[in-house]
């Protein structure tokens, strides 16, 4: 491991924090990039010790001016991303978990604390992606069958490999499929169901952050021409997998709950519909219950 003095990370770190603000970064990027891409904590940083690098200091470097320059997540660039008490792998092609959507598991966690039989049966991550929500799932309820379903190769071979590096007390099983297409064997056995489904509406695409238009997958952002596409999917199919008192939840943009609220009681399969903030006070996540 290449040794760095704590003295030059300061420097650089200071010069680095103060290019992302003149681009119009965040500079906690800046720390998060010290602490995992190049394995560095605040303590090393404040002690000025001499430092031991999970990667060269060159590369380190490189990672940052790829980042100004090409304006190229650095969840990418590492190839890693933090999420709950994960380090999930992450790549081109799969969409980096948000913390935003941790609320998720926390609101599972809540529904089962007052409906205990929630913990046991089969659950189901509609749009996987990189298996966080899976792999959150599976870790929350050891006495639940998880399974992970994506449309995406890409995607289900990084949710399979970050399964591996967090093995949960069950196996999660994972499905290719169209939404509905790779659980037909589910129907009617599902005890809950999570979604963080794709809600962008389509003309708001272009005018999305260079970092998510140009680099995270459209499938995992287009939600159709309202946004609502997805949802309408899941609103209307879900009934016939869920078991009855099934939890259904799904995470929206922030303005959709309402929509989102009203296909479900349109439906007429659900019951006890409410909506829930995420950490900032947006109203993001809406929860339901198969009659």
């Amino acid at each position: 491991m290449e040794r760095v003095s704590g003295a030059i990370l300061n420097q650089w770190r200071a010069e680095a924090r103060r290019q992302a603000l003149a681009e119009g970064l965040d500079p906690q990027e800046v720390d998060w990039l010290l602490q995992w891409g190049a394995g560095v904590d605040k303590l090393q940083l404040r002690l000025q010790t001499q430092v031991s690098l999970a990667r060269p200091w060159e590369e380190a470097q490189n990672l940052w001016r790829r980042r100004l320059t090409e304006r190229r997540p650095l969840q990418y660039l590492v190839g890693e991303a933090p999420w709950r008490q994960f380090c999930l792998q992450v790549r081109p092609g799969v969409l980096i978990p948000r913390p935003e959507t941790e609320r998720i598991i926390d609101l599972v966690q809540e529904q089962v604390e007052l409906t205990p039989e929630l913990a046991q049966g089969n659950w189901l991550d509609l749009g996987t992606g990189s298996g966080a929500l899976a792999l959150g799932l599976a870790h929350l309820l050891p006495e639940a069958q998880v399974y992970g379903l994506d449309c995406s190769a890409v995607a289900l071979e990084v949710a399979a490999s970050n399964a591996r590096r967090y093995p949960p007390p069950r196996p999660i099983r994972w499905r290719r499929g169209d939404w509905w297409q790779g659980v037909l064997d589910l129907k009617g056995q599902l005890t809950g169901l999570v979604s963080n489904p794709p809600y962008i509406p389509r003309g708001e695409l272009p005018h999305l952050q260079r970092e998510v238009r140009d680099y995270e997958p459209v499938l995992a952002l287009d939600g159709g021409e309202d946004g609502l596409e997805s949802f309408r999917v899941l609103v209307q199919k879900a009934p016939e997998f869920l078991a009855p008192g099934g939890l259904w939840l799904a995470e929206a943009m922030a303005g959709q709950a309402p929509a989102v609220c009203q296909l479900l009681e349109n439906q007429g399969e659900y019951g006890f519909i409410t909506i829930h903030s995420d950490l900032a006070g947006w109203e993001r996540f809406i929860l339901a219950r198969r009659r």
